[in-house]
């Protein structure tokens, strides 16, 4: 997709309710195409499903027990840096490659995924911890997640929707977070305008448009954060395409980042 293709001006965003709490082995597809059918939504060829990324999680049994966790020495000495449970921190040293900051309350890493973000994307809130206190870790390969649903939904009702999986993060110097896609399939993640000329000539350098971020941040303002239990949204007017663009290749290369 060029440059040149039409703007898009009208776009339509459909919570989806009744999502059950899911638990490990729960078959998502069949989850979500009951409640989409119970929402009286029909999806068409095009449609575009934002997927919270804790139910995908939940779904392939990424919640760990703490207790089951052991510590290493570096995991104690950096919860005796940041007053965070030794456990926790054994979990965010396992999930990232690198420690970028650290200080009382705060462990800011870059996780596995590239992402760069507090305690690796690690998240103990709505979650059971009936069995003592437990964390959700993020999915082993959200791309591979997004694209796998993609897939079976195309499989069980004909359809070609793209997939798009969201998580919460806080951005450096802004407060609060925004959601943003850490698992895509199925839609260019980004809309390259560089070499392209803007209305008075002049060529564009760096302009990029990140799709996929812009859409998972429209459709988390409408599933909540909190109790909502409404993870998924229908997008549509925003069409999926066959691309093979993933999640990864909006992870700024390590050579670009001017802050490490």
């Amino acid at each position: 997709m060029d440059s040149l293709t039409p703007p898009i001006r009208n776009l339509q965003f459909e919570v989806i309710p009744g999502i059950p709490l899911i638990k490990p082995g729960d078959s998502l597809p069949e989850v979500m195409l009951l409640a989409i059918m119970e929402a009286g939504v029909d999806l068409v060829d095009g449609d575009i499903l934002v997927v919270a990324q804790k139910i995908i999680s939940k779904a392939e049994g990424r919640q760990v027990s703490l207790k089951t966790v052991v510590p290493s020495s570096e995991a104690e000495e950096l919860a005796a840096e940041t007053e965070k449970e030794a456990a926790l921190c054994q979990l965010i040293l396992d999930e990232s490659v690198e420690i970028l900051r650290k200080k009382q309350g705060v462990i800011i890493v870059r996780h596995r995924l590239g992402h760069v973000g507090a305690n690796a994307g690690i998240d103990q809130s709505n979650i059971d911890h009936e069995n003592g206190d437990s964390a959700l870790l993020l999915p082993v390969d959200p791309d591979r997640s997004a694209q796998t649903l993609r897939e079976e939904i195309y499989r069980k009702i004909g359809k070609s929707v793209g997939v798009l999986i969201s998580d919460s993060m806080n951005r450096p110097w802004r407060l609060g977070t925004v959601g943003s896609a850490i698992g895509c399939a199925g839609i260019q993640v980004i809309h390259d305008f560089r070499g392209t000329e803007d209305m008075f000539g002049r060529e564009l350098k760096v302009a990029m448009l990140n799709r996929a971020d812009s859409l998972v941040a429209t459709a988390t303002l409408l599933m909540g954060e909190t109790i909502e239990r409404t993870p998924l949204v229908v997008v549509r007017g925003f069409p999926a395409t066959d691309t093979l663009e993933s999640a990864a290749d909006m992870i700024r290369p390590l050579e670009d980042d001017l802050f490490r």
